[in-house]
């Protein structure tokens, strides 16, 4: 039985493993780089372990530092939480060879999946839909606009290894064929090693719907619902809720199965996902399966009551599941927002730097997912997310209601971040109406980029208040000279007649 857990991650995952950790009554291991000294994973962990510098490649994708670093503390399993060795099918065949569990699936699954040319070579023998297009690497342009052609524009061009929007293209002429595969080969090969692109079709209006899966090691698979994840940019997540307020049940549980089909099809083991592109029709298809822990995993444990950490720990202990799908039911509704230091308005440029003030939400139905706290210098080597925001309410209309109230009162000073930018795709009418799908953000750039004249009048009054009470801490400010306590720094600044617009 699992009795010390090495998380090999950082940031907000690495905190969340953690908690179920300790519930559990496992000890934990953090590793760190030079940039994540003072991050909090560091200083929740029992135990802190230094591997390298600050780029990732010689820290923590280094798999040779990690394996020493679990060996020399007695870790007996390795926790990859997302991104990083989370995917990777030779670091779980390191982790067998030394003795140590790896918290996820096989080399196989993982393999298997990883290669969207050979999932989708299964998911077909499997009976899943995928999507029109080629079986195969496009090894011969001229073949591949014969095949374009057969198929109908418009296509995407997407790189068969890796993900996060890397390697992809969307091709609505015929004369950008080939070089909207040029360059889809040329930005894969140098993000994954790997050249490789495939052809699909493009589903017009697509919506991005993915089925959260968990299996044993004793035959058992099920899913744990959908979640609607079609607000992105870049072809990156933003926003995530549950359930999709696009299907109908009897799609939800067709989709289910061939989302528990697609898991059984590899033999996997752990938690999973399988995500389907649909038009607004209802028409799905499989677009490939993350062979880990997904970022939005929280608002699937929100709706279902489900802890997925300690489901996956307990299949790596070689438990078997402890409840069937007819146990599972969707209650209320759950939604998520990707809080990241980064400035919306230019571009999504990142801002790093030192968190000044922070003050989050909280009340009911309101979970905060982060790892940065006052005075902490968010690295400009990571991916720039600082935490992740869900909200439960008992239907969507409250759900949406209480993200908004939850975005208000979450305050940052210090870095940019995307906290107003997120309040206004929750105020957006298409986003309430439930019918938007991966092009809103670029479709409704107008209203969601508004550039206001903050020229002092446009500040929220919080942040102000919040900033001026940490400088006065700073300053270690001197008590009134009449002896009394201090002036309140919201009642004094309150009182001025500052002209503020909120």
């Amino acid at each position: 039985m699992i009795q010390k857990v090495l998380v090999a991650n950082r940031g907000e995952i690495a905190v969340r493993v953690m908690r179920t950790c300790r519930e559990m009554g496992l000890r934990t291991v953090a590793v760190y780089s030079d940039a994540d000294r003072k991050s909090m994973h560091v200083r929740y962990a029992d135990e802190a372990v230094h591997i390298g510098p600050a780029p990732s490649r010689e820290s923590y994708l280094n798999i040779d530092r990690i394996i020493e670093v679990a060996k020399s503390t007695g870790a007996d399993a390795i926790h990859p939480g997302y991104g990083f060795l989370s995917e990777n099918a030779g670091f779980s065949e390191r982790c067998e060879k030394e003795g140590i569990v790896f918290i996820g699936p096989g080399a196989h699954a993982i393999n298997t999946m990883g290669d969207k040319i050979s999932a989708r070579k299964t998911m077909e023998k499997a009976g899943v839909p995928i999507v029109p297009g080629t079986l195969d690497p496009i090894d011969d342009e001229q073949k591949a606009i014969k095949k374009i052609k057969e198929i109908g524009l418009p296509v995407m061009i997407k790189a068969s290894a890796g993900g996060g929007g890397k390697g992809m293209r969307l091709v609505h002429e015929e004369g950008n064929i080939l070089s909207a595969i040029r360059s889809a080969r040329s930005e894969a090969s140098e993000a994954f090693g790997d050249g490789s692109v495939y052809i699909e079709k493009y589903i017009t209006s697509p919506h991005h719907i993915e089925f959260q899966v968990l299996a044993d090691n004793h035959g058992n698979a099920l899913h744990l619902f959908e979640r609607e994840c079609s607000v992105q940019r870049r072809h990156q997540k933003v926003v995530e809720e549950t359930p999709s307020p696009l299907l109908t049940q009897e799609v939800r549980e067709e989709m289910g199965e061939h989302a528990v089909n697609a898991a059984k099809a590899v033999n996997y083991s752990g938690a999973g996902t399988v995500e389907f592109v649909m038009d607004d029709d209802l028409n799905y298809y499989f677009l490939e399966m993350n062979t880990r822990l997904q970022v939005e995993h929280p608002i699937t444990e929100r709706v279902v009551g489900v802890d997925l950490v300690k489901e996956q720990i307990n299949i790596a202990n070689n438990k078997k599941l402890t409840f069937n799908q007819k146990d599972l039911i969707q209650h209320g509704h759950a939604i998520e927002c990707r809080i990241y230091a980064e400035d919306p308005d230019n571009n999504f440029m990142p801002s790093p730097g030192v968190i000044k003030h922070i003050t989050e939400p909280l009340g009911l139905g309101v979970r905060t997912d982060g790892y940065v706290y006052e005075g902490f210098e968010i690295p400009m080597h990571y991916d720039p997310m600082i935490s992740k925001l869900i909200v439960w309410g008992a239907n969507r209309e409250d759900a949406i209601n209480r993200m908004q109230r939850a975005l208000y009162e979450y305050k940052i000073t210090g870095v940019k971040t995307s906290i107003r930018f997120l309040e206004r795709v929750m105020q957006h009418k298409v986003f309430q109406s439930g019918r938007y799908n991966t092009t809103f953000i670029e479709k409704y750039s107008d209203d969601l980029f508004e550039n206001e004249d903050c020229s002092g009048d446009c500040e929220d009054m919080a942040v102000i208040a919040a900033f001026l009470d940490y400088q006065a801490k700073l300053q270690k400010a001197k008590p009134p000279k009449h002896g009394g306590q201090m002036t309140n720094n919201w009642k004094a600044y309150g009182r001025r007649r500052i002209k503020i617009r909120i």
